[in-house]
């Protein structure tokens, strides 16, 4: 079957969809994507107010939105269509699930509800390499329908105001509080959080149409007819180098069939190929993946998208009285698909943060740039992504990327799953990373050195002596707390948002966890 015909397997709106997505993804590519101004700054003030915060996006705002909301606080929240989740299932482990609990957004019974799907063993895999097994690492599936619609109605339930189809339209920073326009409305509170995502205006405002450093194309489906459905994939490869990029597969099961992805780590020089082809190669593929023929599947959905990284994050936003969170925050590491773990991981310190920010009255851009902060252990995966890439005009050894993550899978499965496990969920810890350096075969690092460049190597240098002194300033940081109860409540937010960083940027909330 030919490149062409493949993709009549896709609904004409899914096709609709891929070329709608294509010709942002071009857009960017020509730097061709235009920023509006939708902030602007006032030197006046507010009268009053309809809430203490409100939040943009509603599919990952719901989280922080009801969390905040159960906390006493009045939340607006506004989303541009209506909020529910989607069909495809959000993976997660099972431990980092514990927040909802924990900030009692969820029964323990709940929780078991909103898992779809569980599965066990994972398998890490490259190209005439090393193969491995892992358990109990994204091997749940989380229901967003069931989720979104759950935190909603606690949401609701709790005083919080929904305003569905209801886009964002502009905002105006006061002294003491901000305006935001949707629609023919004007409402008002002490404090925006934008959680719209990559393509936030608000994000691309602050970013001044700045081409990201690095992306992940994705592109996937999910399916029935597969015979062996049982396991999981968490990166996997059996092709070289093609296309001046290296594939990469995840796959795992699905309440509804099984999802395969197609993804790979590129820059976004204009060369770059559309996300149809991409679609076209996976479904080339595909047979050969799962070893199966395509006639034989019955597609449910197709999935595909690009997932923008850059240096310059977490974002720090121009005006005070506005936070981004999730994707627009830009926090994510940028081997990631996208924010759903990120913001899990970091829903329990963001809830408290912003409570204490509120209470203290410290909304300026420099105090809440500190709920956002530097993390060198996401900052160091920028190296992973590099040596995962290969420039437009790069030549390398077909088969150099394969090796090298084999090589470096292999150390850690012989480390141990307290060096494996946390870096497949992107937590890097400096003593695994100080572990597994040493021990990685010379002959398959020094060919990456020319790929990966200079400058890159200096400011991963710089990350990992940050991540080294994080993890030493973590301990002595919760030792010397006790001294601080004669700070000012200003003072001791600044503290605890140190502490904060201290501990989620030398990834010492998974040991915790």
């Amino acid at each position: 079957m030919n490149l062409t015909s493949n993709l009549s397997y896709l609904p004409e709106n899914t096709r609709k969809g891929l070329q709608f997505a294509d010709s942002r993804w071009q857009a960017l590519r020509n730097n061709n994507l235009t920023y509006p101004t939708v902030i602007t700054n006032s030197k006046e003030t507010l009268n009053d107010f309809d809430a203490d915060i409100i939040i943009c996006g509603g599919t990952l705002g719901i989280l922080i939105a009801t969390s905040l909301q159960k906390q006493g606080y009045n939340v607006i929240l506004i989303e541009k269509g209506k909020l529910r989740g989607r069909e495809q299932e959000w993976n997660i482990s099972r431990q980092e699930l514990s927040t909802f609990v924990e900030l009692e957004l969820l029964s323990n019974q709940e929780l078991e509800k909103a898992i779809a799907t569980e599965y066990n063993p994972g398998r890490v895999s490259f190209h005439k390499g090393y193969e491995l097994w892992v358990e109990d690492v994204l091997n749940i599936g989380v229901d967003p329908v069931f989720l979104l619609e759950t935190l909603k109605n606690k949401f609701l339930e709790a005083g919080g105001k929904l305003l569905e189809n209801t886009p964002f339209d502009s905002g105006i920073i006061y002294d003491n509080g901000v305006s935001v326009n949707v629609g023919n409305t004007v409402i008002k509170s002490r404090l925006l959080m934008d959680g719209m995502g990559h393509f936030s205006p608000i994000v691309q405002q602050a970013r001044k149409g700045d081409k990201p450093d690095g992306i992940c194309l994705v592109v996937g489906s999910c399916a029935q007819g597969y015979t062996n459905n049982n396991t999981g994939d968490l990166i996997a490869s059996f092709t070289p180098i093609l296309n001046q990029c290296q594939y990469f597969w995840e796959a795992f099961p699905a309440r509804d069939g099984r999802t395969t992805y197609l993804f790979t780590y590129v820059d976004a020089h204009p060369d770059r190929f559309s996300l149809e082809f991409f679609m076209e190669e996976y479904l080339r593929l595909l047979p050969e993946y799962q070893n199966i023929d395509l006639e034989k599947l019955q597609f449910e959905r197709f999935l595909f998208g690009f997932f923008p990284a850059y240096q310059n994050s977490p974002l720090k936003m121009p005006w005070d009285r506005i936070l981004p969170i999730g994707d627009s925050a830009g926090g994510q590491s940028p081997v990631s698909f996208g924010g759903f773990g990120s913001m899990v991981r970091n829903l329990k310190r963001l809830t408290l943060g912003i409570d204490e920010a509120l209470k203290v009255d410290s909304l300026d851009k420099k105090s809440l740039s500190l709920l956002q902060p530097y993390q060198p252990n996401i900052s160091v995966t920028w190296l992973f992504q590099k040596t995962m890439s290969v420039a437009i005009n790069q030549k390398v050894s077909p088969n150099q990327i394969n090796d090298l993550m084999s090589g470096v899978f292999q150390v850690m499965d012989q480390l141990g799953d307290e060096v494996l496990k946390p870096f497949l969920q992107d937590v890097i810890q400096f003593p695994a990373l100080m572990k597994t350096l040493p021990l990685v075969n010379p002959k398959l690092v020094l060919p990456i050195l020319p790929q990966v460049g200079v400058q890159p190597l200096l400011d991963w240098t710089t990350h990992y002596l940050s991540l080294a002194a994080y993890s030493g300033l973590y301990p002595l940081g919760k030792w010397v707390k006790p001294l601080t109860t004669n700070l000012s409540p200003q003072q001791q937010y600044y503290y605890h948002r140190w502490l904060d960083s201290w501990k989620y940027g030398s990834g010492g909330d998974y040991n915790e966890n």
